[in-house]
């Protein structure tokens, strides 16, 4: 059983790997999910800040409550996207996507492209990896011949 944090930094890493690649939105929820955690990564600590400072602007101490709740909301948004992603990442393959798995890493390797030993039981993540690297190492148009 992994911690919190061990699923949280699985999302994290998994939000590094996976390709932003908009041809994969319709395959996989990981683009919109991804694309969301970045977003949120990047602008919830500013509205968090923002929603502090116009507390202190108002000063009326009744309302501080309300601050603290929508501060706790705003800054378990990013955390939510990448539990998500953490608990997406250790889930194995189904066996349709194994196989997808597998040519795609068959097809590099006919390619020419250095790849490590395709995983006899891959999860998502190893998905990710694979797809990454493909999408940076062959042509894009790779994901239709699949």
């Amino acid at each position: 059983m992994t911690t919190l944090t061990g699923t949280l930094q699985q999302g994290s890493a998994y939000l590094a790997i996976w390709p932003k690649e908009r041809q994969l939105a319709a395959l996989f929820p990981e683009y919109r999910i991804t694309t969301a955690t970045r977003l949120a990564l990047r602008t919830i600590p500013a509205l968090m800040v923002l929603s502090i400072l116009v507390q202190f602007q108002l000063g009326d101490p009744r309302y501080w409550s309300s601050v603290v709740s929508s501060v706790l909301f705003l800054a378990s948004l990013p955390l939510q996207g990448l539990f998500w992603l953490g608990k997406r990442a250790a889930t194995p393959l189904p066996a349709a996507l194994v196989t997808w798995y597998q040519q795609i890493n068959q097809k590099m390797s006919e390619a020419g492209v250095l790849v490590s030993e395709p995983v006899s039981r891959p999860r998502y993540f190893d998905l990710g990896e694979a797809l990454n690297q493909a999408f940076k190492q062959l042509d894009k148009s790779f994901i239709r011949d699949l």
